[in-house]
Order: structure tokens, then C-alpha cells, then sequence
């Protein structure tokens, strides 16, 4: 099972994923708890209003970061399988 971090703010998007069988955690704006949480996920969701979520403006990670701005719940999981499928 996939385990998608989701920003705080995007309950649609978390809703829809974990009814289509993701493993969900909700990402708040906390920079510590956001490392922690983020141990493990093959896949970080956030929003455009908050794109630099984790305090940085150069981090780099290896967990792929969808934008889900504008998105729907299906658009999203179509991103999510193209990110973690290769």
C-alpha cells in the first residue's frame, strides 16, 4: 500500500485517496513534524498556496511532490501511480 503525505488543508484529496485504499498522513506546517512524518512516503501532496511546505526554499528530497493545485481527487492518484511507478 502507498503511503501519501497530504497537506493539512487538502481533506478532499485525502479523503478521496484513502477511500481509493492509500495509506493517508496529513502533513501540517510544523517543519519538525513534517520530517518525521515523512519518513516512509512514497509521495508528498501539497497546494499551491503552500509550496515550500517544509520551511525551505532549497530542500531537496527524494519523495516526489505533486502540486495538487487546481487538481481533482482522480487527477492526483493518476500522478501519484506515474511517480511511483518507475
Amino acid at each position: 500500500m502507498k503511503k501519501i503525505g497530504v497537506e493539512e488543508g487538502l481533506s478532499n484529496i485525502a479523503s478521496y485517496l484513502k477511500d481509493e485504499g492509500y495509506s493517508v498522513e496529513t502533513l501540517g506546517a510544523d517543519l519538525k513534524s513534517n520530517v518525521c512524518k515523512c519518513k516512509g512516503l512514497d509521495v508528498i501532496v501539497t497546494s499551491d498556496l503552500n509550496t515550500n511546505m517544509m520551511g525551505f526554499s532549497n530542500t531537496s528530497t527524494e519523495i516526489p511532490v505533486i502540486n495538487a493545485s487546481g487538481l481533482t481527487g482522480e487527477e492526483v492518484k493518476s500522478m501519484i501511480q506515474q511517480k511511483t511507478t518507475k
